[in-house]
């Protein structure tokens, strides 16, 4: 139902009320058993238990469930209980961001206004908002939460701050008239008031159209709950990375054991060598050291005024593509500022934060502040409070004299207001007769321009009122063309000296033979630090796309003060978007920068047409209407101090200043901890294609085990853990920004990763069958040092490659003492692994038996082979030559 274009006599039958009476209170109460109450509904929640279980339906989780089973059969305690502790962790922490993550329509829900006043059975009364049903007269006055669409029959100067709802950035003027076009989006429907705005000054009778979720909050609220949380892309990698880690294990353990059967070796032992190499290839520490770096990272970023809600989204923000913004209050300040001043004296732009000259816009600035309701109200009240000041433009034009120096104090000390006419929807103007000190009475009046030089018929240039001529008219509005132009929104202002015992009684007695004076022009300035972020986004391959409430031009020409909006780039209003198909969005979004006039259901669409062409999409918002996008998209980001709980509640990121630029930081964050974590694959799975090799090899040769299950565990435990986790506080690389983002459907395994896996890995596999048997060679009846020269050829080649991984290069591209905490980890396990070698308690547990030092000369020599060979291979290839894969 088109609610704003029925007139007063249709909405009495079609709600069937009597505008003048209201509801009888019996009739009240069947329509709330009718409609239910005005509340916003919350779906059915998941009970605590079994939101916790579910944590353990992840295929990680499972792999980490079976590694326990297969840790305790072996014996090994320890092991066991570490990875106990891995899962119950990943359980809490994921049980606690689910938890949070349904808080949503809860936050939503406390929006809604506690009472209303409505006329039941003739009279006034307050009731709980909950209680109210379509058909009530409802009263509205200043300060009033709106919890319920209302179609307004009165409105005497009522102001309705929707921002939250619209985008619009400041209150929007609202009337009683009919509508007559159909096609009008929420923030044009100036005869309707919606629930969870709020009302800024004046008073107004309607009727409720719609309640709970049948309002336009309401239909937010459903988009809200029908919407789901996407997987972030390292979530998706890592399941399929963990599927084929299980299929890859179980194929070559199985083939270790039946060939080593097969060759002869004692069933229970190659049974026991099997699984012990089936726990060392499946990456336990894989969710534990996601989950750390992650979390790690999420320290970061609070340093940064970034607070992150959910542990992958930091990574998700790092693999973006686009970024979707709002653009009050996110790329703008949020407030009004005058920035142009246009009078008899000619157009001036201010400049920065500078103020404007005053000696010649001092008459302009002056009566522009004087003429305010604010003014009226400081004076009836002169201990108002600065906070009370509600409506922004009033604000921006006492803020344009105050910044020359002219206070509103020292002016209510010069000048007396006697009377005010307050601004009116059908006048667009306000007026205010006021005395100065020397006796001398006038009328000032601000409003829109065009309808207040109607009722000019003077001029006041360089200090002297001439005629207003047809002419020098049509200066002023091709000057008033221009700031509009400029996306400027104007006010102008005009005063009549008053005759000597001249009475004004009304706006219409007041408001003629008026003396044009000036216009001030504002607009909501962009934050200048977004401009350098945008920057930084685009060198970095990402686009940013500014979708707004507000007026087509007003976008435009904020997005291209901030550089978003290049010469070939498009501006769309929501109307043009949503005639366009399917198809013609496609090709449409690829050019389009900035997305003007939208509703909330155009934003969700905008991101869902992203999303389906490959995107990586995060959404920056603040108010309740951007929480469905927010959702949607592959990263929320709400604004701290702005922002509506409502917004915070749906997003994965807050930025705690409200500032853009920090989304840059974010986004190096988040590229810096995606590779740590390759780089942590890349060192683990080259690692245990080493250790299954090396079983496998000597299987297939008919020789004896060169690892025993003992020492496979303690390689995986002790080899795997301190580096990686060393790995995962790794700093960023120096052209981590001058990237491209990822694919979306990146393989884990890209640019190059597969194959420094299968080499580093099929080498130190290589090596350590060469220690082996070497040493057998030399010794065959010892196979206990066979073996322990082995295990030491293992653990120092994976020591020396764990450097070759903090780079895509090679080892020498990266000083290799840069990350102390990788450093420490590897002498830590390098005095763990003299320790089993040379300590006579632990050498009957590990088989293992003291090297002398020429053993160890071989052992260094050849762990040293995987990572310097293909090493030097890259560094003395030639220079004309493309770059291979290291």
């Amino acid at each position: 139902m088109n609610w704003h274009q029925q007139p007063k006599e249709k909405l009495e039958d079609l709600l069937q009320v009597s505008t003048t009476a209201g509801l009888e209170n019996g009739q009240a109460k069947a329509r709330l058993r009718q409609v239910g109450p005005n509340t916003l509904e919350q779906k059915k929640k998941v009970p605590g238990w079994l939101l916790f279980l579910r944590q353990f339906q992840d295929t990680m989780i499972l792999i980490l469930i079976a590694a326990t089973v297969i840790s305790a059969a072996l014996g090994e305690y320890i092991d066991a209980i570490t990875i106990v502790f891995i899962v119950i962790m990943n359980g809490i922490l994921g049980f606690i961001q689910e938890n949070k993550a349904e808080k949503s329509l809860d936050a939503l829900k406390e929006l809604a206004s506690p009472t209303m006043t409505v006329r039941r059975s003739g009279q006034w009364m307050t009731i709980p908002s909950a209680e109210a049903v379509p058909g009530d007269i409802v009263k509205l006055t200043g300060g009033d939460k709106i919890s319920a669409d209302i179609r307004l029959l009165e409105a005497s100067n009522v102001m309705a701050e929707e921002s939250a709802l619209t985008g619009e950035s400041f209150p929007v003027q609202k009337h009683a008239d009919v509508l007559t076009s159909s096609d009008v989006s929420i923030g044009e429907k100036e005869n309707m008031a919606f629930a969870g705005t709020l009302v800024t000054k004046g008073h107004g009778i309607g009727v409720i159209v719609a309640t709970g979720m049948q309002t336009e909050m309401g239909k937010i609220a459903h988009m809200l709950s029908d919407s789901e949380n996407s997987e972030t892309p390292l979530q998706r990698r890592l399941s399929h990375l963990g599927k084929m880690l299980i299929t890859g294990a179980l194929i070559l353990t199985a083939l270790v054991v039946i060939l080593g059967i097969m060759q002869g070796q004692p069933v229970y032992k190659m049974l026991l060598s099997g699984v012990s190499l089936a726990v060392a290839a499946i990456p336990e520490g894989l969710p534990a050291i996601v989950t750390v770096v992650l979390a790690l990272g999420v320290q970061r970023m609070i340093k940064r005024n970034a607070i992150v809600r959910q542990l992958p989204a930091v990574e998700t923000l790092g693999c973006a593509s686009v970024i979707c913004s709002d653009k009050t209050g996110t790329l703008t300040q949020n407030k009004m500022k005058v920035t142009a001043l246009a009078g008899g004296n000619g157009l001036t732009f201010r400049k920065s934060k500078k103020p404007f000259e005053r000696a010649k816009h001092e008459k302009l600035l002056t009566y522009g502040a004087l003429c305010t309701q604010i003014a009226v109200e400081k004076q009836e009240n002169p201990g108002m409070k600065e906070e009370l000041r509600r409506d922004p433009t009033e604000n921006a034009l006492l803020e344009a004299a105050e910044a020359s120096d002219i206070s509103l104090p020292s002016i209510l000390a010069a000048h007396t207001i006697k009377k005010d006419f307050p601004f009116d929807s059908d006048r667009k103007r306000m007026s205010v007769v006021v005395t100065n000190k020397k006796g001398q009475s006038f009328v000032i009046t601000k409003g829109a321009p065009d309808l207040l030089l109607e009722r000019t018929t003077q001029i006041e240039a360089n200090g002297r009122v001439e005629r207003f001529t047809p002419m020098k008219k049509q200066e002023v509005r091709q000057t008033i063309t221009l700031m509009a132009n400029k996306a400027l929104r104007t006010i102008a202002v005009a005063y009549r000296p008053l005759k000597a015992g001249e009475t004004i009684s009304s706006a219409e007695t007041a408001e003629r033979n008026l003396i044009y004076l000036g216009v001030e022009g504002m607009i909501d300035p962009p934050r200048q630090e977004a401009k350098d972020a945008i920057k930084e986004c685009r060198q970095a391959g990402i686009k940013t796309i500014m979708i707004t409430g507000d007026h087509k031009d007003t976008a435009a020409a904020i997005a291209k003060e901030i550089g978003l909006l290049p010469e070939y780039g498009l501006v769309v209003t929501g109307k043009e978007w949503n005639q366009a198909s399917d198809r013609e969005k496609a090709r449409m979004i690829q050019k389009t920068y900035v997305f003007a006039r939208v509703s909330p259901e155009d934003k969700l669409n905008i991101v869902k047409v992203l999303k389906s062409q490959g995107h990586v999409v995060a959404m920056t918002g603040d108010g309740v209407n951007d929480a469905p996008a927010l959702k949607a998209s592959d990263i929320g980001i709400a604004m701290g101090k702005t922002g509506t709980d409502v917004a915070k509640e749906a997003s994965a990121l807050i930025l705690r200043d409200d500032n853009f630029s920090t989304i840059r930081s974010a986004i190096k964050e988040g590229r810096n901890i995606y590779e740590n974590i390759r780089k942590f694959i890349r060192y683990m799975l080259a690692s245990n294609v080493g250790e299954i090799l090396v079983m496998l090899f000597a299987v297939m040769l008919g020789m004896p085990l060169p690892l025993v299950a003992i020492q496979i565990l303690w390689i995986n435990l002790i080899t795997d853990g301190l580096p990686a986790m060393a790995l995962g506080l790794d700093q960023p690389e120096r052209n981590v920004m001058k990237r491209p983002p990822r694919s979306s459907t990146e393989s884990i395994f890209a640019r190059g990763m597969g194959w420094k896996i299968i080499s580093r890995g099929f080498l130190i596999g290589v090596v350590t069958l060469i220690g082996f048997m070497t040493a057998l060679y030399e010794q065959p009846d010892h196979l206990v040092r066979a073996q322990t020269i082995a295990f030491a050829t293992l653990v120092m080649a994976q020591l020396i490659h764990v450097f070759d991984c903090r780079t895509n290069g090679t080892i020498f591209d990266r000083n290799p003492l840069e990350n102390k905490y990788l450093t420490l980890a590897v002498l830590s396990s390098v005095v763990l692994l003299v320790l089993v070698i040379y300590t006579p308690m632990l050498q009957p547990i590990f088989h293992t038996t003291a090297l002398t030092v020429v053993e160890w000369m071989l052992v260094l020599a050849l762990a040293s082979i995987p990572t310097f060979a293909l090493a030097g291979r890259t560094l003395f290839r030639p220079a004309s030559r493309k770059p291979a894969k290291a």
